[in-house]
C-alpha cells in the first residue's frame, strides 16, 4: 500500500520528502499513520528499482531538500499495479481505497472498470467476522451486541459501496459506461 501511495502521488507531480509524507498520511487518514522509518526506506527501494528519480535543490536554510520525481519505468509500474491489482489491494478495504485513489491514472475506461468487477464480486461473496462451522453468521442470529453492531457496520458499509460500484459501472453519474461515449 505505501510504494503504491508514493508512486501514485508523484504521478501528479515531483514533491519533496516532507510533502510526499503529508500527502501519503493523508489518504491513509489518522488510522494509519507513515513513519519516517517506513516511508524513507520504501522511497529508497523505489529509487534502488529505477522507479523514482531524486535530486536535491537548496531548502530554507542551508540543508539540502530532496525532490522525487516518478519516472517512465516508475509510472508503467504503477499502471500495472492499477491494472491488476494483488488479491489483497482488492479485498482489504485500506488497500482498495488506495488503489481507488489513483484509479484514473489507468488510461482506459474498461481497465478501470475490470478493477472495480473484481471488487464488486469479493463484496457480493458471503462473509462474516462469524462462522457456524463454514456457514457465514448474519448480524440477526448473533446474540452479543458489540458483534452484532460489527456486522451491522460493515453490512451497511458493504451495501453503500456495492451500490456506487453497480452504478458507476452501470454508467451512472459517477463513470462512464463501458460502452464509451
Amino acid at each position: 500500500m505505501l510504494e503504491l501511495a508514493i508512486l501514485g502521488s508523484l504521478a501528479e507531480g515531483p514533491l519533496h520528502g516532507y510533502e510526499l509524507r503529508r500527502r501519503v498520511e493523508r489518504l491513509s487518514g489518522h488510522t494509519r499513520p507513515v513513519s519516517d522509518g517506513s516511508l524513507y526506506p520504501a522511497i529508497n527501494r523505489l529509487v534502488e528499482r529505477g522507479l523514482l528519480s531524486r535530486h536535491s535543490e537548496p531548502g530554507a536554510a542551508a540543508t539540502r531538500r530532496h525532490v522525487l520525481t516518478l519516472n517512465d519505468a516508475g509510472r508503467e509500474h504503477l499502471l500495472e499495479r492499477l491494472r491488476d491489482p494483488a488479491p489483497h489491494e482488492i479485498t482489504d478495504s485500506s488497500r482498495f481505497f488506495t488503489v481507488l485513489a489513483f484509479l484514473s491514472l489507468l488510461p482506459d475506461t474498461a481497465g478501470q472498470h475490470a478493477v472495480l468487477r473484481r471488487r464488486l464480486e469479493f463484496l457480493e461473496t458471503p462473509a462474516s467476522f462469524f462462522y457456524e462451522g463454514e456457514r457465514p453468521l448474519r448480524a440477526e442470529e448473533v446474540e452479543d451486541p458489540y458483534r452484532r453492531g460489527m456486522l451491522l457496520t460493515a453490512r451497511a458499509v458493504n451495501r453503500a459501496e456495492v451500490s456506487w460500484l453497480r452504478e458507476v459501472l452501470d454508467g451512472g453519474p459517477d463513470g462512464p459506461s463501458d460502452s464509451g461515449p
